[in-house]
C-alpha cells in the first residue's frame, strides 16, 4: 500500500473539520454542539477506510504521530499557560476547582476498592478490560482532548473501547454543558440555599502587554524542544512529563511568548492526533456498555456534589461550581459560555481555569493510571 494514502486521508480529515467547525451556519454550529470536532476528526478517517477496505492500523503514520505530532501538542498546549494570570483568579475558585479534578481523578479508583465483587467491577472493568477507558475519561474531564489522548497512549486503551469512550462522553458533556447553564442562571438562588454570603468579584485580569513573538520562531522552539527530546528521552511517559514542564516554561519565562498561536497550533493537532488514530479503528468492534455508562453519571455527578460541598466550606459563590465543572468537563470553548450567562466579566477568568485544566489533565490522569494498574494488573 502506497504510504501517501493515511497522510492524505488525514489532511483531508483535518482540512475538512476545521474549515466546517469555521463556517457560518446554524445547522452546521448545531451538529458540532453534539458532534465534536474531535470525534469527528475520529471517524471520518475510519469510514474512510472501512468504505474502501484499507487497513493502516500498522502504518509509520502512527509513529510520526507518537514521535512528532503529540509531543509538540503537549508543549504547545501546556505553553498556554500564564500562570500570573492565575492570580487574578483567586485562591478559592482555584480550590473549587482542584477539588473538581481530585474528584475526577481518585473517584474511579476508590469505587473499584468498595465495589471489587460487583458483576461492573469484576467482569465490565476487568474481564472486559473496560478499566482502561477510564484514565481517558479522566484526561477528557480535566484537560480535554490533548490529554485523553495521551493518557490513551499510556495505559494503551484498545480501539473499540476508546470509540465507546468517545461517544459516551460525548453525550454526557453536552447534556452536563446543559445542566450547567440551567445551573449557574440559579446561582444567586443557590447562594442563599447554602447560605453563602462571599460573591465579591474576582480581580480583572489584565491583557498582555507588547508584540508577541513570531509564529514562525514560536514554531521553531517548540518544534526544537520536540526533536531534542526523541533524541535523549526513550520512555514515553517520561517524555509527556519532560514536555509538559518544559512547555509551562516557555509560555511564563519567554518574554513576549506567543500564547495565542500556541493554544491555536494545540486545538489543530489535536485534531491531527485524533485523526491518525481513527486510522486503527475498526467499526465491527464498536458496542455501547450500558452499565459502564451509568457508572459514568454516577461519576460525574459526584464530582459537581463534591466540588459544591468544598463551595459551602470555602463559603465561596455557587456560580464558580457551574465554572469550574465546565473548565474541567466543558474545556474552554465552553467554560466561557456558561460563565456568561451568569457574569460576562468572569469570561476571562474562566478562560484562564480553562487553560488551568488542559495543562494539569495529564497528570491526573497518569496518577489514575498508576492506582489503577496496582488493582487490575
Amino acid at each position: 500500500m502506497i504510504s501517501w494514502i493515511p497522510w492524505a486521508i488525514v489532511c483531508f480529515t483535518v482540512v475538512v473539520i476545521y474549515f466546517l467547525d469555521r463556517f457560518e451556519s446554524k445547522y452546521l454550529k448545531s451538529i458540532f454542539d453534539w458532534i465534536p470536532a474531535i470525534l469527528l476528526a475520529y471517524i471520518i478517517p475510519a469510514l474512510i477506510s472501512f468504505i474502501f477496505n484499507l487497513d493502516f492500523s500498522q502504518d509509520e503514520i502512527h509513529t510520526y504521530s507518537k514521535d512528532y505530532f503529540i509531543p509538540l501538542t503537549i508543549v504547545a498546549v501546556m505553553a498556554s499557560l500564564s500562570l500570573g494570570q492565575l492570580k487574578a483568579v483567586g485562591y478559592k475558585p482555584i480550590v473549587v476547582f482542584v477539588a473538581g479534578s481530585i474528584f475526577i481523578a481518585l473517584f474511579p479508583v476508590v469505587f473499584v476498592l468498595f465495589f471489587s465483587n460487583t458483576e461492573l467491577v469484576a467482569t465490565t472493568l476487568g474481564n472486559q478490560g473496560f478499566w482502561k477507558g477510564m484514565p481517558p475519561i479522566v484526561g477528557s474531564w480535566i484537560g480535554g482532548s490533548t490529554s485523553q489522548l495521551v493518557l490513551k497512549e499510556l495505559v494503551e486503551c484498545p480501539e473499540n473501547i476508546f470509540l465507546s469512550v468517545l461517544v459516551m462522553d460525548n453525550i454526557l458533556v453536552n447534556v452536563w454543558t446543559i445542566l450547567m447553564f440551567q445551573t449557574i442562571k440559579r446561582s444567586k438562588t443557590l447562594n442563599a440555599i447554602f447560605k453563602i454570603r462571599d460573591i465579591s468579584l474576582p480581580e480583572e485580569i489584565r491583557e498582555r502587554k507588547g508584540k508577541p513573538l513570531s509564529i514562525g520562531l514560536t514554531l521553531l522552539i517548540m518544534g526544537g524542544i520536540v526533536v531534542i527530546s526523541n533524541q535523549i528521552i526513550d520512555m514515553f511517559a517520561l517524555k509527556v512529563v519532560v514536555l509538559s514542564i518544559v512547555g509551562l516554561i516557555l509560555g511564563n519565562f519567554i518574554p513576549r511568548w506567543n500564547f495565542q498561536f500556541s493554544l491555536k497550533l494545540g486545538g489543530v493537532l489535536i485534531l491531527v492526533v485524533m485523526a491518525i488514530l481513527g486510522l486503527k479503528l475498526q467499526f465491527d468492534v464498536l458496542g455501547f456498555n450500558s452499565s459502564f455508562f451509568g457508572f459514568l453519571v454516577i461519576w460525574l455527578f459526584g464530582h459537581f456534589v463534591f466540588m459544591t460541598l468544598v463551595a459551602k466550606l470555602l463559603n465561596v459563590n455557587f456560580a464558580w461550581v457551574p465554572i469550574a465543572s465546565m473548565a474541567n468537563v466543558g474545556g474552554i470553548a465552553t467554560a466561557p459560555a456558561v460563565t456568561a450567562a451568569y457574569q460576562k466579566k468572569w469570561m476571562p477568568h474562566a478562560i484562564v481555569l480553562a487553560i488551568l485544566s488542559m495543562a494539569t489533565g495529564t497528570f491526573w490522569g497518569m496518577l489514575t493510571i498508576y492506582l489503577l494498574e496496582s488493582i487490575f494488573i
